[in-house]
């Protein structure tokens, strides 16, 4: 009797959000791609180009709120955790942990990807000339080894440039964007010289701290949306590309998906269990973000979603996991990084009947494993491809065949590199005994839940 009263003194709204709850958020992300990919056949099969173009709108909006969120993040996250970090002997053991396991399951992956193109020679039987791919447009960006230098400068306090197009029309529009490397060492600085202040700087310690709470309950509002932008971003996929494009460059398409299932449900478990750690556990934690990352196609823009996954599902310390995610959104990128641009240069190199030697499988591991790091901060996988190409002396026009497929393939590669970028982390917390076990193994890792993320102290033994 007590209970139905204090049901019925809370009122509708209690009672609603109770309903709300009892659906958990990774079902709700389901209902929500379900219900957008079925948006997205009726928009292509009949051609609904309104449907197509409140799809595109709709999913654009979410990607750029959780984008607004990214710069404001990484800093107080940063300044945050370079002062805590800053009072522990093992900071810099962690970090050093962090490259060394980007480039252990980087390695690994270009291999899975150069395993697949020699068993199945992707150039081979495309019907294409090397005429027509000499005629083959790109404009794209060339990656340089020199870009790591470059994007180690913020070219302002934020790192942060805007750049003005013309239409045909001649209206201009200017668009503002970021280099997350760059907020990672403006973060860093800002960490380490409120640090060496002392006394004098704990009142911005105080407001950092107190402004990284209020971003993060941004942040999580923004994510609660995610059954809505998700749904958005797969239907316009669906609209949008279909699998039409797909059907002259096949067996290449294959291979990149093949090549990033085998890393995402292969690699990444058989390292989990070395560990000690469940594979189910971790790709439960982290689906919110990989699916995001799927639909979205940016590492960049899931960013945030990756961090709070990392911290509240995975037990990773938000100390730590502020420094590791951000630096993995622009360095640890094994599908575009490793297994794309392995592929994509035997690709090529068939398609210009030229064999690659063994040292040339060699400069594409070397490439794969060091190259994400020196094109640090630019963003697509066709820089880490020029990159690949430029270094073996392949000619970069092969490059322009594969932008018709670019955004299918990117889907599955995006969803790869943010899953690597939510699992290193939980090793390298794993070996120095700062990850939360009871919450990695608990019911938290079924999806995400409004609690505060885990604040397990760093150098401390869960």
């Amino acid at each position: 009797m007590s209970q139905r009263s204090d049901v019925a003194r809370s009122g509708p709204s209690s009672i609603a959000t109770a309903k709300r709850r009892s659906v958990p958020f990774w079902a709700q992300t389901l209902i929500g791609l379900a219900i957008g990919a079925l948006l997205g056949v009726v928009a292509r099969q009949f051609e609904v180009v309104w449907l197509d173009d409140t799809l595109a709108r709709i999913g654009s909006i979410f990607v750029t709120l959780l984008r607004t969120v990214v710069v404001p993040l990484i800093l107080l996250a940063l300044i945050v955790s370079i002062s805590r970090l800053g009072q522990v002997a093992n900071a810099a053991r962690l970090a050093v942990q962090t490259v060394i396991w980007f480039a252990i399951t980087a390695l690994v992956s270009v291999g899975i990807g150069l395993g697949l193109g020699l068993l199945t020679n992707p150039g081979q039987g495309t019907g294409l000339s090397t005429a027509a791919v000499a005629d083959a447009e790109w404009s794209g960006r060339a990656g340089s080894w020199t870009d790591f230098l470059t994007g180690l400068v913020p070219a302002n306090f934020l790192g942060i440039q805007a750049s003005t197009s013309v239409s045909d029309s001649g209206s201009a529009t200017t668009s503002v964007s970021f280099n997350v490397l760059q907020l990672v060492v403006v973060g860093i600085v800002i960490g380490a010289a409120a640090l060496k202040a002392g006394e004098k700087a704990r009142s911005f310690l105080g407001f950092a701290e107190s402004a990284l709470s209020v971003v993060q309950t941004v942040l999580w509002w923004i994510i609660r949306l995610a059954p809505i932008g998700s749904g958005a971003l797969i239907g316009h996929a669906i609209a949008s590309y279909g699998w039409d494009l797909v059907a002259p460059l096949g067996k290449f398409t294959l291979d990149v998906y093949i090549g990033c299932l085998l890393v995402l449900f292969v690699l990444y478990p058989v390292v989990l269990r070395l560990h000690g750690l469940s594979a189910r556990k971790f790709l439960a934690g982290a689906w919110p973000a990989i699916t995001l990352a799927f639909v979205s196609r940016s590492s960049v823009g899931t960013m945030p979603v990756t961090q709070e996954v990392t911290t509240r599902n995975l037990g990773v310390p938000q100390e730590y996991a502020s420094f590791a995610v951000p630096l993995g959104a622009t360095t640890k990128m094994d599908g575009c990084a490793a297994i794309y641009p392995a592929l994509a240069a035997i690709f090529v190199a068939q398609i210009y009947g030229i064999d690659l030697t063994i040292t040339d499988y060699l400069l594409i591991a070397f490439v794969s494993v060091v190259g994400s790091a020196a094109t640090a901060g630019l963003t697509g996988a066709i820089v880490m491809l020029s990159l690949t190409l430029s270094t073996l002396g392949l000619p970069l026009a092969g490059v322009g065949l594969l932008l018709a497929i670019d955004p299918i393939l990117d889907m599955m590669r995006t969803a790869t590199n943010v899953a690597g970028q939510a699992l290193i982390p939980v090793i390298v917390a794993k070996r120095e005994g700062i990850l939360d076990l009871d919450r990695y193994n608990g019911p938290n890792g079924d999806g995400l839940s409004p609690q505060e993320p885990t604040r397990v102290p760093v150098g401390a033994t869960a």
